[in-house]
């Protein structure tokens, strides 16, 4: 049986983006009473988070259908009081476009087996795309062309007000009592350790400021920038961005799109309903990634971030046309690339730093950790207070497929940020 940890060890969290926050809470809410919490940024949502955002798309579809059940619990927890307030369930529209590469054509299919005769989703979720008018028929704001659409329309999803979510956890947090140190006081730059022969103990980290925080049990949730701090576990993660851009809407443009779906075309990119208080609609281009290799790591730039990819940007447009048409032309504003850390199987790393059990990572985002934030916290704790990772794929991996960085669910080559000739200029709000 597990030596639990007491309630009163003290417990430091290094990182509050979604794994974070989740832990934090779930410490907290099960009785732990010593718990700190340090983030770079300047304010919760973190801008060093993936998760500081306007929103994210919660859905159940996976190759795997253990994922599938995680993500079918997760949706349970957004409708509950907690968190309904942070949650839109409008539906999920995927679908590949006529020029979409065999890749995503299969990757949708195996997504769609995973949940077309799942018991837990609701009767009915389901319908088929088979053109542009099956779409329209749900989404009858969408009046594009949508030239060869075809995939599903699942009606149990929908997405997250990621940036309120969290602010939302992190006030329940200070609530339960969790300490937060922001800035460089919480900016760890080293972990620090105790040596004695041939073992090595983790007893907390070193900040920018030259602050040593100190504790018994130290939980590394760090996504893109986690190869900072434990080098040794680049070989598994790695630290990819993708191109984000927004388009400014009047409010009586605002009122007119209200209340679509989620709308995922997997060759060109996604986007969402436009936010009623900024007026902002957000758009993702789908690649493969950029990475940002420095040392033998990909870690995530830290020059100007306001510019994208002009082929991201062009995908953006594309898809805009197809949906959108009325917004074609219109400026893209408030553009960026959003950095998170991807594993080459797509799962995440629970688990303790080999060598020493005190210092625990909880990483590997993978595009689908956000989803997760009302119950990944579980995982840690369940990590905590075994004293070991008793799910085989969670595991620290010893052996890593090094020949392949071809995510099976993303489309495209992949490609470092030094290697991109052409960026979009800035436009920001």
């Amino acid at each position: 049986m597990a030596n639990l940890p007491s309630k009163d060890a003290s417990i430091l969290i290094v990182g509050a983006g979604v794994f974070g926050l989740s832990t934090a809470l779930e410490l907290a809410q099960q009785g732990y009473k010593k718990i700190k919490v340090l983030d770079r940024g300047a304010e919760i949502p973190s801008a060093y988070s993936a998760g500081c955002d306007l929103n994210k798309i919660v859905r159940a579809e996976y190759e795997n259908s253990f994922y599938t059940d995680l993500a079918l619990e997760s949706i349970r927890q957004w409708q509950s009081p907690f968190y309904a307030t942070c949650y839109r369930h409008l539906g999920y529209v995927l679908a590949t476009s006529a020029a979409s590469p065999q890749k995503a054509r299969d990757t949708l299919a195996k997504a769609f087996s995973s949940i077309e005769n799942h018991p837990a989703f609701p009767d009915g979720s389901f319908l088929p795309i088979a053109s542009a008018a099956d779409v329209k028929a749900f989404a009858p704001q969408l009046d594009g062309p949508m030239i060869g659409w075809e995939g599903y329309i699942n009606k149990h999803a929908g997405y997250a007000r990621a940036s309120k979510a969290l602010t939302k956890v992190y006030e329940a947090c200070i609530d339960l009592g969790v300490s937060f140190v922001m800035g460089d006081d919480g900016h760890a730059t080293g972990v620090l350790y105790e040596e004695s022969g041939k073992s090595k103990q983790c007893i907390g980290v070193k900040a920018k400021s030259g602050t040593m925080h100190f504790a018994d049990k130290t939980i590394l949730c760090l996504g893109a920038y986690i190869a900072k701090l434990v080098p040794t576990i680049a070989a598994q993660i790695t630290a990819k961005s993708w191109a984000v851009a927004h388009l400014q809407l009047t409010p009586e443009e605002v009122k007119s799109m209200i209340g679509i779906p989620v709308v995922n075309c997997r060759d060109l990119g996604f986007f969402f309903e436009p936010d009623e208080e900024t007026g902002l609609m957000k758009l993702c281009a789908h690649s493969a990634g950029y990475t940002n290799y420095e040392g033998g790591a990909s870690v995530p730039s830290e020059g100007p971030n306001d510019r994208i990819p002009e082929e991201d940007e062009r995908k953006i447009r594309q898809l805009i046309i197809e949906t959108m048409p009325q917004f074609a032309g219109r400026p893209l504003v408030n553009r960026f690339i959003c950095w998170c850390a991807d594993t080459v199987d797509s799962e995440y790393i629970i688990d303790a730093v080999p060598g020493c059990k005190d210092l625990m990572v909880v990483a590997g985002d993978s595009g689908h950790a956000f989803k997760m934030l009302p119950i990944a916290g579980r995982w840690a704790r369940a990590l905590l207070e075994d004293g070991e990772q008793k799910v085989q794929r969670w595991k620290w991996k010893t052996q890593i497929n090094e020949s392949s960085e071809d995510i099976s669910w993303r489309v495209g080559k992949l490609r470092d940020v030094k290697e991109v000739a052409e960026w979009a200029k800035s436009s920001k709000l």
